[in-house]
């Protein structure tokens, strides 16, 4: 062993050690009603009722009936609050997951029950992704997304990247129904209705000539469709994956992409990339209105020649 010292570990920023209940108590504080695990469940509750816009230290003391410099002796920013809002209502994974028969029908309760913690508390969609959540519940839900996978000949880097496409489904489901909900309770209608109403405005606004696929999308009633596209979309992924199982069973290799989506591009090179992607768009811009008129021109020779 050499003499050189080993670095030391970082330490763990407040919000994650509070999650693991690692950090130190405050050493006073209000009366004994108050703790980390009731701010919490206080803001819980506020986000569900009124959604995350509504939730503030002030708010959250407010509702437990103290001063907001109370709250700050147990949790003190409001960033480390969400992190804990989001443990709260995420939860741990449920059991009934292991009973499930074969690796497909576990990732399948998790998906499933994932989509319900996202119904439940439709504001967790609103909190930014700014990392991998260290915490206890969300370790959890990944941990028994890589135990369904286990006993596949899947590499590690390959079960991971499978338990984040169901579990990125789910969130993604989460997303576009809390947006539909939210348009419900603004408006007044009922989540079909809206669906209705942005069915009509797309009928009106899409021409075949124009759009010639989601015109056939529209006539064939596909806003208005009780199929769940969420659940096709993640049985399909399901299949590929079970494809994919099958293939490295049998000791095949299939291909992957090696080169990874490369985020660290110099702000020169990216000004460049960006520069050029606008005069494209611009382009394709400028094109999609010529044919509008083109398209337009042709319909108004059409009228003449009939009238005539």
């Amino acid at each position: 062993m050499s003499g050189t010292e080993l670095p030391e570990p970082p330490e763990l920023p407040r919000g994650i050690a509070l999650a693991w209940g690692v950090a130190a108590n405050p050493q006073r504080g209000p009366k004994r009603e108050m703790s980390v695990e009731r701010i919490v469940e206080a803001a819980v509750e506020l986000a569900d009722a009124e959604g995350i816009g509504a939730v503030s230290m002030a708010a959250v003391a407010a509702r437990l009936g103290f001063t907001p410099m109370s709250l700050y002796r147990y949790v003190s920013a409001k960033d480390d609050l969400l992190l804990l809002m989001q443990e709260e209502a995420v939860g741990p994974p449920p059991e009934e997951f292991r009973a499930q028969d074969g690796w497909r029908a576990r990732l399948r309760t998790l998906f499933e029950a994932q989509a319900r913690t996202y119904l439940e508390h439709p504001w967790l969609v609103a909190l930014p992704i700014t990392g991998a959540p260290v915490t206890p519940n969300s370790s959890a839900w990944l941990d028994a997304a890589l135990e369904s996978l286990a006993e596949t000949p899947l590499a590690e880097t390959e079960r991971v990247a499978v338990a984040l496409a169901i579990m990125g489904q789910a969130r993604w489901f989460g997303m576009v129904v809390a947006g539909y909900e939210s348009r419900a309770r603004e408006s007044g209608a009922s989540a079909q209705e809206v669906s209705e109403r942005e069915a009509e405005l797309f009928d009106r606004v899409v021409t075949a000539e124009e759009f010639p696929a989601l015109r056939r999308a529209i006539d064939a009633g596909v806003f208005t469709a009780d199929d769940d596209p969420f659940r096709f979309a993640v049985e399909r992924i399901l299949d590929g994956v079970e494809s994919y199982v099958e293939a490295r069973s049998r000791g095949e290799e299939r291909p992957t992409p090696s080169d990874p989506i490369d985020a660290d591009l110099d702000l020169a090179a990216d000004k460049k990339v960006r520069e050029a992607g606008r005069a494209v768009r611009e382009a394709e811009k400028a094109l999609r209105a010529a044919r509008k008129a083109q398209r337009q021109a042709l319909r108004e020779a059409r009228e003449r020649v009939r009238s005539s």
